[in-house]
């Protein structure tokens, strides 16, 4: 499967350095490996710092003579990284290219007087959305792709054995691997408890206060530990819109998964799938077409509550309700449409009918079809 940002990868590549950031396991090898036209780990353009023999090789400074492509995957690890790639690429641009991967954020990791600025561009790769699986999706793309989450793996094998063996070891290499030697954090049964408590916190306003005290931990350690996670493709946090002309929550903000296959509710975990495919719509037109785009929530005083608001440029492009079913058009929309300068509301269902009510400039619009809209 070609994933949707290898073309644009390719199209970069001429150009400059390419970052490619991301979850681990969600298919960044896969894709380099494709770049590179083969599926062999050995392949001396392909130097992976969690590969003993590649580590010497990497600090030496080694180059295959005849590559025109290099990954360089996680090297993010390797303490003096961002000398040794600006060295390569200052040197070798002319007849080389170089794409970097990481499972944790290399925006992050790169920052404190960023060298490498206007050498390179970033792109995240993000799990297996419905329209990727298939442009015409099926119940059976769907229901899978809720039950399994979008991580290719899982996806692909559909197996629920294999799925719950799968998690285990990937948050395990998370934590052990990436935890334990990026953040130099010593909390381990604590964050592996926080880790746990997370998928109930989905879809609502995330109180750290709350956590603080499940925890039993200080205010600015749990935002840390939640910082860690966001860092490491664990969670990620949305903002609230704010309005002048409405009394709107300005500071609280909402949690996602990467991976939604952890929560229990299906309701929710819905709601998390459609939050994680407009993310992903945010960040390709941003990355690839340098757009600003911004995933928001929008919640006011009284607790009323739309799910998504997507923003371009500051101002609202659309708004998306999460139902589990077919419903008339929700008490929120009703009472948003008229207040806030949203042109479109989009009210996402996992049934089948679609039809639009023009009083409340409102959608009611299957998922699978919503998705072909978004085209991502």
């Amino acid at each position: 499967m070609e994933r949707y940002l290898t073309k644009f990868i390719l199209k970069d590549l001429k150009e400059k350095m390419v970052f490619l950031a991301g979850p681990r396991q969600v298919g960044k090898t896969t894709l380099s490996m494709q770049l590179l036209k083969t599926d062999d780990l050995d392949h001396p353009a392909y130097l992976n710092w969690d590969d003993v023999s590649c580590k010497k090789k990497i600090i030496e400074g080694y180059l295959p003579s005849e590559e025109k492509l290099i990954i360089f995957d996680e090297i993010h690890k390797y303490l003096r990284w961002r000398n040794l790639i600006k060295g390569h690429y200052d040197r070798y641009k002319l007849k080389k290219q170089f794409l970097i991967t990481g499972s944790a954020r290399l925006d992050y990791y790169r920052r404190g007087g960023d060298s490498m600025q206007g050498r390179y561009h970033l792109y995240h790769l993000h799990p297996l959305s419905l329209y990727e699986i298939n442009k015409n999706p099926t119940k059976s793309d769907l229901d899978n792709l809720l039950q399994f989450g979008g991580f290719p793996e899982p996806f692909i094998k559909s197996n629920k054995r294999h799925w719950k063996r799968w998690q285990n070891e990937r948050v395990s290499r998370v934590i052990q691997e990436d935890l334990i030697n990026l953040e130099k954090v010593k909390e381990i049964s604590q964050l592996d408890l926080l880790l746990n408590i997370l998928p109930s916190k989905v879809g609502a306003v995330l109180s750290l206060n709350s956590l603080r005290e499940d925890l039993n931990v200080k205010f600015e350690t749990v935002d840390r530990w939640i910082n860690i996670f966001e860092r490491l493709y664990l969670c990620y946090r949305i903002s609230p819109y704010g309005l002048k002309t409405l009394r709107t929550a300005k500071k609280e903000k909402k949690l996602y998964l990467w991976d939604w296959s952890l929560i229990e509710s299906e309701g929710v975990r819905f709601e998390n799938l459609v939050a994680s495919n407009l993310l992903k719509y945010c960040q390709f037109h941003y990355e690839v077409n340098g757009d600003k785009y911004e995933l928001c929530f929008l919640r006011d005083s009284e607790k009323r509550e739309i799910d998504f608001v997507i923003i371009k440029d500051k101002k609202p492009l659309f708004a998306v309700e999460c139902k589990s079913s077919e419903r008339e058009v929700s008490s929120n929309i009703k009472y948003f449409c008229s207040r806030t300068e949203i042109p479109i509301f989009y009210q996402v269902h996992l049934g089948k009918d679609d039809y639009e009510v023009a009083r409340f400039k409102t959608r009611i619009i299957p998922f699978a079809k919503f998705v072909q809209i978004l085209k991502i």
